[in-house]
């Protein structure tokens, strides 16, 4: 933490924050008596590169009195001249003492030794109202003005806090503090806050991650009183109510980062290394572990499952960044700092009839001279918004990440004549989505022809990408020659609320619901159940299937047609019947990965959670009020 105020030197603060985050990694000082003059010298050596550079740059420009030497080697070194620069530089970073009489520096002044390892700055953001910097650098955080200096990494449960002393509380224990936080921004407004919570397989806690949002022993008598009684009651209600109060966790989705080597351990039956840090913690069974995750998602609709490796190697920007998470439904796998810009393009929107046609067919026209506007659109949003930090303002503009999709898929093909899940839908999905993947890559290529590519475009490792190469060969010529706008620009969304405000299309790449279905509302009096009809029921005269017609298989192939055309990712929900085998339930999971899935998520319907819509009967329009209790029908 700094202990002197890093703009008394006119040093701007972000400036400030990266010197010292800089130098406690890499820096040492030195201090020693030679004759009747003390001696100090603060140094540092680093790699040439842009590191190197700025750091001089910096130097230079708030004028400290240094010495730069070994130019010629690839280590270059450089020190500062005399004890009073060196206390005055290393002031901004630990607090020293001079010992006049024995020309020497307080020895807690050590900035670093060869043990240390490097620590580079990944960030600097201005945390107050006053000028106070917090910069974070690869081995720990600093805060300024006084603030503690932590370290941010998410140990497991009871794991040794040496500096401390002390025992770490574990992941799952930092997730209740966020979740609190999400819920009081909720109350502010009329939609909750969104966050979702990603462990990797390997985490020594991840059996208790697995578990953290069921409440079995609490949870088991509401339930069986909630069966009781009759639903939609003032009584019903209440033991609802109950139930959602015990449930931890609740601004979260969960979903569980799995890797390639867990998977192929499961299906070998092998054991499996939890680790952390590089320590190899204990040896579990793979099975017994995604046993653990099968039940819960039986169960609990959660955790979801991420393929974390494929999500990598199918990454557009392979080559600069890593991605370790997504965000909360799942469709956007991202970097630190990086933001979800989404967008759907309502299919129905597209369909036409023409005179003596029974079925309707789809404006291909239409379409395609739709993208590239939305394209544009999409690519200005990214310039003009708001972004509540720094890192994610630099972020989105470096890769201007945008993930456009479809929603209505199930109407518009039902209404063409295929049946949800059918060969013939499939492949009528197919050749929307393909059309929709060529359009946005063929205008966003030619949007960088107009205003440049994303500054992180790397045109030979870019065209190396597997989604790349999938891309026809007349686009992949595009590219090359005139670069990329966007670095991603495909991904299916649930589409709950939007679609629901374009009339009440089918979500998304979802089935039809239900014909007729009830949702909670929230308005800014009360929170209201109403029912809906389904759109191409009402207008189109298409009763489409409902998702308790759907098999699993089908859900599974309409989300492996919509993967191979998304170079993000797709949110779906496979809707699981609750006398399917539990065998068959297992191995959908293993198909999906097998069948090069991002990820996968499903809601067993008899399953322990309750559902968000519900099934109306089809001669009922009812409005149902929570706080009431009073069911209102047309």
């Amino acid at each position: 933490a700094f202990t002197i105020k890093p703009w008394t030197k006119g040093m701007d603060g972000r400036d400030a924050g990266w010197l010292a985050g800089f130098f406690d990694g890499e820096g040492y000082l030195c201090s020693y008596k030679d004759g009747r003059n003390g001696k100090a010298h603060l140094g540092v050596g680093q790699n040439k590169g842009s590191t190197w550079d700025y750091c001089l740059k910096l130097l230079n420009k708030y004028s400290f009195n240094f010495h730069q030497y070994r130019t010629k080697h690839k280590l270059q070194t450089l020190r500062f001249k005399g004890k009073w620069e060196a206390m005055k530089f290393l002031s901004l970073t630990k607090p020293i003492r001079l010992f006049p009489k024995q020309h020497r520096l307080w020895e807690g002044a050590n900035l670093s030794t060869k043990t240390n390892p490097p620590a580079t700055v990944e960030s600097v953001r201005f945390v107050g109202l006053q000028k106070v910097y917090a910069v974070r650098t690869s081995t720990k955080t600093l805060i300024a003005d006084g603030f503690l200096s932590h370290n941010s990494t998410l140990r497991p449960r009871g794991d040794i806090i040496r500096k401390l002393h002390s025992q770490s509380s574990g992941p799952v224990s930092f997730m209740e503090i966020y979740d609190a936080i999400c819920r009081c921004t909720a109350s502010s407004g009329h939609r909750r806050g969104a966050q979702t919570g990603v462990m990797r397989i390997d985490h020594p806690d991840i059996e208790e991650f697995i578990r953290a949002k069921q409440p079995r022993q609490i949870a088991e008598p509401i339930l069986k009183k909630l069966q009781e009684c009759p639903p939609d009651t003032p009584e019903w209600l209440g033991w609802y109510a109950a139930l959602q109060a015990i449930y931890k966790l609740t601004g979260f989705n969960m979903s569980v980062a799995v890797t390639d080597k867990f998977m192929q351990a499961v299906i070998e039956d092998k054991p499996f290394t939890l680790r952390f840090g590089g320590k190899a913690y204990r040896k579990i069974q793979a099975k017994t572990l995604w046993d653990t995750i099968m039940r819960s998602a039986w169960d609990w609709a959660e955790p979801g499952v991420i393929f974390i490796d494929t999500i990598n190697k199918m990454n557009n920007l392979w080559y600069c960044e890593n991605i370790i998470a997504v965000n909360p439904c799942g469709e956007q796998p991202l970097p630190a700092y990086g933001a979800c810009l989404l967008g759907s393009f309502n299919l129905v929107k597209y369909l036409v009839k023409p005179l003596g046609y029974s079925k309707h067919i789809f404006d291909w026209d239409l379409f395609q001279e739709d993208i590239p506007h939305v394209i544009r659109a999409m690519d200005n949003v990214i310039d003009a918004t708001t972004y509540p930090l720094y890192e994610q303002e630099k972020m989105a503009k470096s890769t201007r990440r945008m993930g456009i999709g479809v929603t209505g898929l199930a109407n518009a093909i039902e209404a063409m004549g295929p049946l949800y899940g059918s060969p013939e839908f499939i492949a009528m999905q197919e050749e929307i989505l393909n059309a929709l993947a060529n359009g946005c890559y063929k205008a966003s290529a030619l949007l960088a022809k107009e205003k440049g590519a994303f500054p992180q475009f790397n045109s030979e490792k870019y065209l190396q990408g597997k989604f790349i190469i999938t891309l026809p060969e007349a686009i992949r010529n595009l590219i090359k020659e005139h670069g990329i706008r966007n670095s991603h620009l495909l991904s299916i969304a649930p589409t709950g609320t939007i679609s629901m405000c374009a009339d009440n299309v089918s979500s998304g790449i979802e089935p039809v619901f239900a014909l007729k279905q009830r949702r909670k509302v929230i308005l800014s009096h009360s929170e209201v159940e109403m029912c809906f009809d389904d759109y191409a029921f009402r207008n189109l005269d298409v009763a489409g299937k409902t998702i308790e017609q759907v098999t699993i298989d089908e859900h599974l192939n309409v989300l492996a047609c919509a993967t191979k055309y998304v170079d993000s990712s797709v949110s779906k929900t496979c809707n699981v019947l609750n006398g399917t085998p539990w065998k068959e339930f297992k191995e959908l999971y293993i198909k999906a990965w097998q069948l090069g899935c991002k990820g996968l998520t499903t809601y067993q319907i008899g399953g322990k959670r309750a559902g968000i819509i519900k099934a109306e009967e089809p001669n009922s329009s009812c409005r149902l009020d929570i706080n009431t209790g009073r069911k209102e029908c047309d």
